[in-house]
């Protein structure tokens, strides 16, 4: 399996329009964040997690010509609003799949309400096949996926574990049944906002507490805003085993 981190911001990116801070102006293209999102592929399958408002361009910046499907973490902006980019997959492909909450796919229906309609439809407008998720694990083409299921706030959210890797994102808490889903892995991806407290992310230290919890061979951090630092800078402090991800970092699980 490839997992191909496709951005590693946060809902703004890096860098925020019209900002001063030292890391928006860093020229090291590690410190560069579209919103976040990875692409997963094994096989001849190809599939990726969120699909936010660099979605195009992420495609581009990869080469992709074929997704076998989308899988909604939850239903922010960041996280949703890129699903018209999708056109030309489904142009090629046909109808693609996506699996989310039925409360994220509602809100879909909201903002992409043409996307959903059936009498009139826009000839352009592309087509899902819409496979709603609980907290049971399902199938990914030959690959079984089991939801983890954190707090973003108040806010539920869903990671997914696919073999011996794990994504999370916008994570805040997590109860220790669907923490322990999280255990024996190879690879872990987890949000870590930045070092000081934030009401509905990870911070560092709580990031970490939960890679010590869990002890992964491999933890990327993702979902980083600017108030984090340096990418060199703070990767270098990190414990071993642990490392920033960034745009465009691609590892082998």
């Amino acid at each position: 399996m490839q997992l191909t981190f496709l951005g590693t911001g946060t809902s703004q990116g890096i860098p925020i329009i019209g900002s001063q801070h030292p890391v928006c102006l860093s020229r090291n293209p590690k410190d560069k964040r579209l919103r976040v999102s990875v692409l997963i592929e094994w096989d001849n399958y190809s599939y990726v997690i969120d699909c936010g408002p660099d979605f195009r361009q992420q495609m581009l910046a990869q080469n992709v010509s074929k997704i076998d499907g989308i899988l909604f973490t939850h239903e922010h902006n960041d996280h949703v609003v890129g699903l018209d980019d999708i056109r030309p997959f489904y142009f090629r492909q046909g109808n693609i799949s996506i699996y989310a909450h039925k409360r994220v796919v509602d809100a879909l229906k909201q903002r992409f309400s043409y996307v959903f309609e059936v009498e009139n439809k826009y000839p352009g407008a592309p087509t899902l096949d819409v496979n709603y998720i609980t907290n049971q694990d399902f199938k990914l083409g030959d690959k079984l996926v089991t939801p983890v299921e954190v707090l973003h706030g108040n806010l539920q959210v869903f990671g997914f574990r696919i073999g011996d890797m794990a994504y999370v994102t916008d994570a805040k808490t997590i109860s220790k049944t669907e923490l322990n889903k999280l255990k024996g892995l190879k690879v872990l991806v987890i949000n870590a906002l930045r070092i000081e407290e934030h009401h509905s992310h990870l911070n560092l230290d709580q990031a970490l507490e939960i890679v010590e919890y869990l002890k992964p061979q491999q933890t990327y951090f993702t979902h980083i805003s600017h108030h984090l630092g340096f990418h060199e800078e703070v990767d270098a402090q990190l414990p071993e085993g642990v490392n920033l991800a960034y745009d465009n970092l691609k590892i082998s699980i």
